[in-house]
């Protein structure tokens, strides 16, 4: 195998690799990264066995051929070299070592052979169903902030992806939760979409797909089946399995009948979180919100490190009461509104409370209050 290849090409596709691979492996192999010269471009795998991302790269190849070398050392050496260099990678039989060639800069890395390397097999998977970039970026990024990192209940590891009927409309909905909150965000279902199996995307796989999107083009094309998904970002495709599990019934946990509104300016609410927060108990970062007409004054107490208080004017005319939330959960909540106001639903200090966007009707959040 012989190939000559841009500095940048090259770097781009093996970051978007690269980044599968676990750091540590008992397998050596899944250390490695599969590159497969080929007419004029080379592919660059990768996998953890649940997880495996392939980029495509313009190459002269002078060549073809396969060989598999370790990733982080191979990203480490082409992020170091010169901008604009041209890059040679070689490797013949007679020299157990991949050769990487740039200026008068000269490396040679061990490898593995290229018919050890596992590679996820694409089968039982869907026909592709085209989703916007944008709109898929959003569903990740209003929602996965909620995914649990609890491995006892690995069901909630992920991002349930699904569709649901809605008011006689269909919509891709994105669920994520840990038992203490929840997220959600729907758009209207792609077609195609009808019929696909709802899925657990693991937090992993959600992270990887979120960074590749980045680099994506307006369109991407899905494939899900019951046991994996594969996504498509031009010449970049990730292929997955989806956690084996059953999703719970979210949708007994949103809260509405919830009568007591409260809307406040988004930011000015965060930033006095943020500041009363700075001496809460790192356990809890238990804050007591105590509401009244026109008015809301936010209270931290904390044995060691003190008192801290804050009020705000809020849009409230309702019965007097007081609630108390994690300050991490209503930071991440607030982060995902978009527009100036935040609109939060109560029912009573010891019930769930729903938090909407007023600007977005296609996203919600469900928080569960702390004693106070």
């Amino acid at each position: 195998m012989k190939l000559t290849i841009e500095r940048a090409a090259l770097m781009k596709a093996l970051g978007h690799v690269q980044s599968a691979v676990e750091r540590r492996n008992t397998i050596p192999i899944l250390s490695n990264v599969l590159i497969s010269a080929d007419r004029d471009s080379v592919t660059f795998s990768a996998t953890d066995l649940d997880l495996e991302i392939i980029d495509t790269a313009p190459a002269q190849v002078d060549a073809p051929g396969q060989i598999t070398a370790p990733a982080h050392t191979l990203y480490e050496i082409v992020r170091k070299l010169p901008e604009g260099a041209d890059v040679s990678l070689s490797f013949a039989g007679d020299d157990p070592r991949l050769s990487i060639q740039a200026g008068r800069s000269r490396f040679n890395l061990p490898v593995l052979p290229a018919g050890d390397f596992p590679q996820l097999s694409s089968d039982g998977l869907s026909g592709q169903i085209g989703l916007d970039t944008d709109a898929l970026i959003r569903l990740i990024d209003k929602t996965r902030f909620a995914i649990s990192t609890e491995e006892t209940r690995y069901y909630l590891n992920g991002l349930y992806l699904h569709t649901i009927v809605v008011d006689g409309t269909p919509k891709l909905r994105a669920v994520a939760t840990d038992g203490h909150r929840l997220a959600l965000a729907e758009m209207a279902a792609p077609e195609g979409s009808a019929g696909a199996p709802g899925v657990i995307i693991p937090r992993k796989t959600i992270g990887e797909a979120r960074r590749l999107l980045d680099d994506a083009g307006e369109g991407i094309d899905l494939s899900v089946s019951a046991q994996k998904l594969r996504l498509e970002f031009g010449r970049a495709a990730l292929t997955s399995k989806v956690i084996d599990g059953s999703f719970p019934d979210y949708i007994r946990v949103i809260p509405r009948g919830n009568d007591r509104i409260m809307r406040v300016d988004n930011a000015l609410f965060a930033k006095a979180v943020d500041r009363v927060a700075t001496i809460s108990a790192e356990k809890s970062r238990s804050v007591k919100l105590a509401i009244e007409t026109g008015r809301m004054t936010l209270t931290v107490r904390n044995m060691e490190a003190g008192q801290g208080v804050e009020e705000l004017e809020v849009d409230y005319d309702g019965e007097a009461f007081e609630i108390g939330f994690n300050a991490r959960y209503l930071l991440d909540v607030t982060d995902q509104i978009a527009g100036e106001i935040v609109e939060f639903r109560f029912a009573d200090p010891s019930s769930s409370t729903l938090v909407v966007d007023p600007t977005d009707a296609d996203v919600q959040y469900v928080l569960m209050p702390l004693r106070v």
